[in-house]
This record gives structure tokens, C-alpha cells and sequence, in this order.
């Protein structure tokens, strides 16, 4: 079993260290969403600005994995870096009640386009994965990042956003499975 854990990306192993708030996303709350377009598993450019007119759910993930891959135990020590998968599947599977509350969901990470829409396709997802490889989102809203052998990851959080304004974020995230539930808890509440 051991083995297992550390080639699938849909397991996740016991003993996960549970990552803390360190400050870095306080000051994100009420805040505009910036008109940054970035390019979708769909092929089109989705503006944020435009995009969250409405009702809003992005969250935000550093890699997803591939079956079968070897996960470096060193990743699994990084608080919140394992479990993009899981939360990725928790918003595919929980997506039909965000649309019934009325909100559209969008993952995003600076995964590569590419590696985004394969996994995209593996998971059915029914919603967006949006590519902010270049941090300029990422930059422009001063998300959190960590940095894992000389490359740069954004650290796990969801955002709620009505009418353009960040009204509720959710960070850290733990467990990343139940990302999906407790914010649909919170929107259930409003």
C-alpha cells in the first residue's frame, strides 16, 4: 500500500503535515478581481473581471499528479503541496450543487496548459482549469507561492467572489478533498 500512495495522486498518505495561516492571503478580502485574461483547458482566454460579473468559485492548487508518477516524499512533507488531485475531483464532483447555488467554479494553477488539459480530460472535469504559468494573477493579487526544486507553485486556496469583489477566502486548505464542501457550506450559509 505504501507504494501505492506514493505513485497515486487520488490517495493521500495519514500523516500529511497540516499547513498553518500564515498571514499571506488577509489581505485579499474585498478586494477587486484584476481584468487579467488567462488562457482555459477549453481553448479560450477567460478575463477574470469579466468572468466574475456574477457568482465565483476559483480555487487554486499547485500541481496535480499523474498515476503512476513517483511523488517525491519530499512534496508530501511541504505543508498543503499533496492533494490537488482530490481537490480537484471534490469541485467535479460536488459541481452540479455550485451551479444549482449559481456559481461557476474554475481551478487554477501555473501547471502547463497542456498537462491541465490532459488532466482535465482523465477527470471529466466539467469546469474550467484556467493557466497562470506566467504568475501574472498570481503576481497581481500577491498569492501566496513556495518554491520546490527551483520552481514556483501558488499555495492551496479558494476564493468566493460576487460581482467582481473577493467577498470570502479559504486558506489554508485542509484537508484538499473537502475544499469543495466547506465552501459550499459557506455559500449554503449566505
Amino acid at each position: 500500500m505504501k507504494q501505492a500512495i506514493d505513485t497515486d495522486p487520488y490517495l493521500l498518505p495519514a500523516d500529511l503535515p497540516v499547513p498553518v495561516d500564515d498571514g499571506a492571503c488577509r489581505h485579499l478580502r474585498a478586494t477587486k478581481v484584476p481584468s487579467i485574461s488567462l488562457r482555459s483547458t477549453s481553448g479560450r482566454d477567460v478575463n477574470l473581471a469579466s468572468a466574475s460579473s456574477g457568482r465565483m468559485v476559483f480555487f487554486f492548487y499547485p500541481e496535480t499528479g499523474k498515476p503512476g508518477t513517483q511523488i517525491p516524499k519530499t512534496w508530501n512533507e511541504i505543508p498543503g503541496a499533496r492533494g490537488c488531485t482530490p481537490q480537484s475531483c471534490s469541485f467535479r464532483d460536488r459541481y452540479r450543487e455550485f451551479r444549482e447555488l449559481g456559481f461557476e467554479v474554475f481551478g487554477v494553477s501555473a501547471q502547463s496548459l497542456d498537462e491541465q488539459k490532459e488532466f482535465a480530460k482523465r477527470n471529466n472535469l466539467p469546469y474550467e482549469l484556467l493557466n497562470d504559468s506566467d504568475f501574472r494573477l498570481t503576481n497581481e493579487l500577491r498569492l501566496p507561492t513556495f518554491k520546490f526544486e527551483s520552481k514556483t507553485f501558488i499555495k492551496r486556496l479558494a476564493l468566493v467572489i460576487r460581482r467582481g469583489i473577493i467577498e470570502k477566502v479559504f486558506y489554508p486548505v485542509f484537508p484538499p478533498e473537502k475544499n469543495a464542501e466547506v465552501v459550499l457550506e459557506y455559500l449554503r450559509g449566505k
